[in-house]
């Protein structure tokens, strides 16, 4: 074979590129930051289109996630702002008041004696007794074993709101056989002993606004007024106080006095156009007549001797 026929010898080489290994996890931190901007995205979307209740709770339980109050905004307590119930929502509270209170043991045993009713002042809720002693033991101001279960599920619902809270007692017109202790200090000391039971149970320390004792003086049954439904503890949940109205600012007196009137202005002058007016001759002054001659005193006459 000639050369000029012969192929030439044509060499490869490939060149190898290292990547540097495993790439590590730079994609993970990146993809983790993106899924937690959008989670973060749709909680804000969430919270904007929630009502102010839920705001409110939320809000609360970021401020103190542990703090010792009894207030919404925690799973342990919390010291965020508490729900504040309007006349308008008092229905609502009832019927949720009505669930919680159905968890008490032996509830349906009791459900005649427990009366809730919307009035002027709130939501009042009565624990009435009867003649063996219901909610608390006969002529006595210990809470029985159902009213201690009964005042304490009222008082972890309760202490959920920002609404000020009434505690009063009754009893009917027997009299008490004491000469120191009638039907005034039973009524007070059963009212006060509930107040206690509430706040030790979920109310807060200064959400109890009064505690009241009225013996047999609000009689629930007046026809009758030794009936065993006259001796009651009454929880009552007032409503919201209502804002104050911003008082109007004063009207500013006026300088004038209201009996007289300003004056009216004085009419403006007639405009005349201008036209060259004839000059007046000057009036001459007058003038000073010359004085007269002073006519000569007569010559005294001579006679001849």
């Amino acid at each position: 074979m000639s050369e000029s026929t012969q192929q030439p010898i044509i060499i490869i080489r490939k060149k190898k590129v290292s990547h540097g290994g495993h790439h590590g996890g730079a994609w993970k931190v990146a993809y983790a930051d993106f899924v937690t901007a959008m989670m973060a995205l749709f909680i804000v979307l969430w919270l904007m289109s929630t009502s102010d209740v839920v705001k409110k709770a939320i809000a609360g339980y970021f401020r103190d996630p542990t703090g010792p109050g009894q207030q919404t905004g925690s799973a342990v307590a919390g010291t965020g702002e508490s729900l504040t119930l309007s006349k308008s929502q008092m229905a609502n509270l009832k019927e949720k008041l009505e669930g919680a209170l159905g968890q008490v043991p032996h509830f349906d045993a009791l459900k005649n004696n427990v009366e809730m009713t919307v009035t002027g002042e709130g939501l009042r809720i009565e624990l009435l007794e009867n003649e063996k002693g219901m909610f608390f033991e006969s002529g006595s101001q210990k809470p029985s074993e159902a009213g201690r279960d009964l005042l304490v599920e009222l008082a972890k619902e309760l202490g959920k709101l920002n609404n000020p809270i009434l505690i009063e007692g009754h009893t009917d017109s027997r009299p008490y056989n004491n000469d120191t202790y009638s039907n005034w200090e039973l009524s007070t000391d059963r009212a006060n002993q509930s107040r206690r039971l509430m706040q030790e149970s979920g109310l807060r320390q200064n959400q109890v606004l009064q505690v009241r004792g009225y013996a047999d003086e609000q009689l629930r049954d007046p026809a009758h007024p030794e009936d065993a439904s006259n001796r009651r503890v009454s929880v009552i949940v007032l409503y919201r106080p209502p804002m104050e109205p911003v008082p109007a600012a004063p009207a500013r007196p006026s300088t004038a006095p209201p009996s007289q009137t300003a004056p009216a202005a004085p009419p403006a002058p007639e405009k005349t156009s201008p036209s060259v007016a004839a000059p007046t001759p000057a009036k001459p002054s007058p003038a000073t007549a010359p004085a007269a001659p002073a006519k000569p005193s007569p010559a005294p006459a001579i006679h001849a001797k």
